[in-house]
């Protein structure tokens, strides 16, 4: 007979994944990144190494966490969220600096035999060489890890209360986490359509988007700070 039970939850959880993607503290650091990346493929790499590291920090806490049959104290996740409104200040902070000394722009060469467009600094590099989604795919990883750490204590009170055991568990936790990468990969696919479309208006266009995406991430950091700091919803 077929457990209908764990397809309900594997069901339920990639659908929730996919959801989870769409929260707007995960726009906003993966809009820092992407608006240094402006080329589909790469959009969609750097989708994938923020899911990883999201679902590898779900799994590791998960185990912990089913194994022990003990949730996440309040304070840790309290300052875990926090430590992600200061992680979005931070890659506003570095994006606006970018911009302001490193004079970015953007200029069009052949790569593999493909005419293709990079962001690029004579500040940082003299010449027009560039570093490719593999060379960084570190920095979303990271991201993405703290967006799991930060999520997991909702997630798990969920997981251990609707799993029988610890393998259905993590399951549960696996599947939720291909879900979320597929919605970020898709997410991040619609994020960068602006992007690419101001590049194509100019390069004062292009940097206002860059702008408004670094002003976002630290508008939506410090609420997050001010919020959790005060206790209260401030918006």
């Amino acid at each position: 007979m077929v457990d209908t039970e764990i397809f309900t939850i594997v069901g339920l959880g990639f659908v929730l994944g996919i959801r989870h993607a769409l929260d707007t503290d995960h726009l906003a650091a993966v809009s820092t990144i992407l608006v240094q990346r402006p080329s589909f493929r790469a959009s969609g790499m750097l989708a994938v190494s923020w899911g990883l590291g999201h679902t590898a920090i779900l799994l590791l806490v998960g185990g912990a966490v089913l194994v022990f049959r003990v949730p996440i104290p309040e304070p840790i996740a309290v300052a875990a969220e926090f430590g992600v409104g200061a992680m979005l200040v931070l890659l506003g902070c570095i994006l606006g600096l970018q911009l302001v000394r490193e004079r970015w722009h953007v200029h069009q060469h052949a790569h593999d035999g493909t005419q293709h467009l990079h962001l690029h600094s004579h500040v940082v590099a003299k010449d027009h060489g560039h570093r490719h989604w593999w060379q960084d795919s570190a920095r979303p990883f990271c991201i993405g890890m703290a967006h799991g750490l930060a999520g997991s204590a909702a997630l798990l009170l969920i997981v251990m209360s609707s799993t029988r055991s610890v393998s259905e568990g993590l399951i549960y936790i696996a599947v939720f986490g291909a879900g979320s990468i597929l919605g970020m990969i898709l997410v991040s696919m619609v994020i960068s359509l602006p992007v690419l479309w101001s590049m194509n208006l100019g390069r004062p266009v292009f940097l206002v988007v860059q702008g408004l995406a670094s002003l976002g991430s630290m508008g939506l950091g410090l609420t997050m700070m001010l919020q959790i700091a005060f206790g209260t919803q401030l918006f």
